[in-house]
């Protein structure tokens, strides 16, 4: 799971044609000068630095160099600048997700799913799908979901036929699940960084999330009926019923989050302190698949990992500061709304972008960077901030599952010992059916907007 970091590190021919398309995309937007801060963050990433670091260096060079701000400006924001409460939800959102992952949580929600689908063709197949679904509503992170689920399900795929190809396109991309159901550290993030009502967002994406877990069983079963791939026996109701009941623990974490956000029990942040209680609970105390002995080492982890991330909100939100004393955002969406873009077509621009950038960058570093450019323009446009939020979360979905920076190709690589070339070749069919839902997301906004409407939560 550190694989959430650092950007594994690409050739020089396969970053040149991006690097150069937002060298000239920032020119025409804000003029030679301010580009010069997408220079050098450009500049940097060329020599395959991490992006955080990148982002720092920026802000130091460009600072220190070209403007008069105070030294003691750019500490106080640096200690400031994650200051907020809602930040806190991160870490022990990573910390419940750490917690499902070790605790066998993930083992029952894939035997319920199995009890469920396992019959139909592609039985094992579908029933991934539908696992990482569950355990997606409960966890926050795609990194997470493909560890937790593919661990367990890929070597019995294996083991009953299924072509290794076949699985690993699977957990791949329907791991990206992760990040769009219910919790989501890039929906905090996106919150953080936007001012948006994290309750909302969380809910918003329970009907996409639905809908896309559907398209990527029907594309699972229509490959498995085509190559007649293994079914299973139809499970009895008994037999579903004992899988609901015993990974009934493990689901009602939703109600946990949700229900407490949504009845005003406890705010997003205390949800996600909550999820990181609830799952100690369950996974020691109730399941008892995890001794006491290994809570040491899954808290080792989880702050880890937590310290690394919030390393790199910490740059962006320094790269943020600097982009607001320049003006830089105001005159970008100056030059956008300059250019007469309609809704439409600048919702195909922000895909654009947004898939552009997901081969360069992870997810949090790109949220961090473009929502503050991207929102104002939204709203001057009359775009819904949380339609926003989920067609950004579902870039970052696409952008986790295609190299060179894909983290679930890199997971995923790692659990069945495939090359990275041959796992982009397994993921396409799957990845296609992500586009389309995408483009769904993009110009059908009720999909996202009307569940937290209807709640009273917009």
């Amino acid at each position: 799971m550190s694989h959430v970091l650092a950007s594994p590190a690409r050739p020089w021919p396969a970053r040149v044609p991006l690097i150069l398309f937002g060298v000239l995309a920032a020119t025409a937007l804000i003029g030679g000068n301010k580009a010069i801060v997408f220079c050098l963050l450009i500049a940097l990433m060329l020599t395959g630095m991490p992006i955080s670091i990148a982002l720092g260096l920026t802000v130091l060079i460009f600072m220190f160099t070209m403007t008069s701000v105070p030294v003691e400006s750019v500490a106080l924001k640096l200690f400031t600048g994650i200051e907020k409460f809602e930040i806190m939800a991160i870490p022990f959102f990573i910390l419940a997700g750490n917690f499902l992952t070790h605790g066998g949580v993930a083992r029952r929600m894939i035997d319920f799913a199995t009890s469920l689908v396992g019959h139909w063709y592609g039985g094992l197949g579908l029933a991934a799908v539908v696992a990482c679904a569950l355990f997606a509503s409960v966890c926050g992170s795609s990194v997470a979901t493909v560890v937790a689920i593919g661990a367990v399900i890929l070597p019995e795929m294996e083991r009953q036929g299924y072509p290794k190809r076949f699985g690993a396109g699977i957990i791949a991309t329907s791991g990206a699940l992760g990040i769009l159901m219910l919790p989501s550290i890039i929906k905090v993030i996106y919150a953080v960084s936007t001012n948006t009502s994290i309750g909302a967002l969380f809910v918003a994406g329970v009907i996409p999330g639905l809908l896309l877990t559907g398209m990527l069983c029907l594309t699972t079963w229509y490959i498995a009926r085509k190559n007649n791939y293994p079914r299973m026996a139809r499970a009895s109701w008994a037999v579903r019923f004992k899988a609901f009941r015993e990974s009934a623990w493990g689901l009602f974490l939703v109600v946990v989050v949700i229900g407490g956000i949504y009845s005003g029990i406890f705010t997003p942040t205390e949800a996600a302190a909550m999820s990181a209680v609830y799952s100690f609970f369950v996974s020691v105390f109730v399941y008892k698949d995890m001794k006491l002995a290994q809570i040491p080492r899954v808290l080792v982890e989880s702050a880890s990992m937590s310290a690394m991330l919030l390393y790199i909100i910490t740059n962006a939100v320094l790269f943020s500061f600097l982009m607001t004393h320049e003006n830089i955002p105001q005159l970008m969406a100056d030059g956008l709304m300059n250019m007469g873009l309609a809704p439409v077509a600048f919702l195909l621009a922000i895909n654009i972008l947004l898939l552009l950038a997901g081969n360069v960058m992870e997810p949090s570093s790109i949220v961090l960077i473009m929502a503050p450019i991207l929102f104002p323009v939204a709203q001057s446009l009359g775009i819904d901030p949380i339609h926003l939020g989920i067609l950004i979360v579902v870039n970052m979905e696409v952008g986790l599952c295609h190299p060179p920076v894909g983290l679930n190709l890199y997971v995923t690589s790692g659990i069945t010992r495939m090359g990275i070339t041959e796992l982009t070749v397994a993921v396409w069919p799957w990845l296609l059916t992500m586009l389309v839902f995408l483009v769904m997301v993009t110009y059908w906004p009720t999909l996202s907007i009307w569940l937290p409407r209807a709640l009273g939560m917009m």
